[in-house]
C-alpha cells in the first residue's frame, strides 16, 4: 500500500509573504489617499469651471450666474408638482452687470434608456430657450448619444410658455414639437421632459 508523503508548511515563509503583502497593500493604499488629497482641489476647480461654461453656453447673454439655494430649489419642486424632487438639480439665475438676463436650470430625469439624462436648459426672462445641453448620460453609443450633438439645437428658440412634445415625424415649423431622434425615442422623451421641468421652473420664476 503506497504512504502518501505528508506535505510540510514552513509557516515563517507564509507569515513572511503574508506581511510582504500587506506592506504592499498598505503603501499604495497610502499613495492612493496621497494622490486623491492632492488633486481633489484642482478636480473641484475643474468641474466648477466646466459647470460655468456649460451654462454661458445656453444662456449667453449672462456673464454672471447665481445659485438659488438649495432650499429655494425644494420649494420651487414642490411648487411645480415634481413626482420626483430629487430630479431638479440647480437652478442659477443669469445676469449681466445688475440685470437678470434669464435662468439655466439643470434636472436629471431618470427615464433615459441607460437611467438619469442630465440636462442643462437655459431660458431667458422673455420666456424662450436660449439653448440645453447634455451633462451627463448613459445612452446607448450612436444611438440615445445623438442627443448630446445638433439634435438638441432645435430646442433653442422654442417658447418657455407651453409644454413641448416630441413627435416621431417631422416637427411643424413654429410649433412646441420635438422630433425623436430615430430609434430612440425613449432619449428623446427623457430629455424633452427635462427641459419641461426647467419651463415650469421659469414659470414659477417669472411670476
Amino acid at each position: 500500500m503506497e504512504t502518501k508523503e505528508k506535505i510540510q508548511i514552513d509557516w515563517k515563509v507564509v507569515f513572511k509573504l503574508g506581511f510582504i503583502l500587506l506592506l504592499i497593500s498598505g503603501v499604495a493604499a497610502c499613495c492612493l489617499a496621497l494622490t486623491n488629497y492632492v488633486t481633489a482641489g484642482t478636480i473641484e476647480e475643474m468641474n466648477i469651471q466646466a459647470n460655468t461654461e456649460a451654462r454661458q453656453e445656453v444662456l449667453p447673454e449672462a456673464t454672471d450666474f447665481e445659485e438659488v439655494p438649495v432650499a429655494d430649489v425644494e420649494k420651487i419642486a414642490t411648487e411645480i408638482s415634481m413626482a420626483k424632487p430629487e430630479e431638479l438639480l440647480e437652478i442659477y439665475i443669469g445676469k449681466n452687470g445688475s440685470e437678470i438676463t434669464g435662468y439655466t436650470v439643470k434636472t436629471g430625469p431618470g427615464s433615459g434608456f441607460g437611467g438619469e439624462v442630465q440636462v442643462l436648459t437655459g431660458i431667458s426672462t422673455d420666456g424662450v430657450i436660449t439653448g440645453i445641453t447634455i451633462i451627463k448620460h448613459n445612452e446607448t453609443p450612436g444611438l440615445g448619444a445623438l442627443a448630446t450633438g445638433e439634435w438638441n439645437d432645435q430646442f433653442t428658440g422654442k417658447s418657455a410658455t407651453e409644454e413641448l412634445i416630441v413627435v416621431k415625424g417631422t416637427a411643424k415649423e413654429g410649433s412646441n414639437e420635438i422630433q425623436a431622434i430615430t430609434g430612440s425615442t425613449i432619449t428623446s422623451k427623457a430629455v424633452t421632459e427635462g427641459v419641461n421641468t426647467s419651463i415650469l421652473v421659469y414659470q414659477t420664476l417669472s411670476e
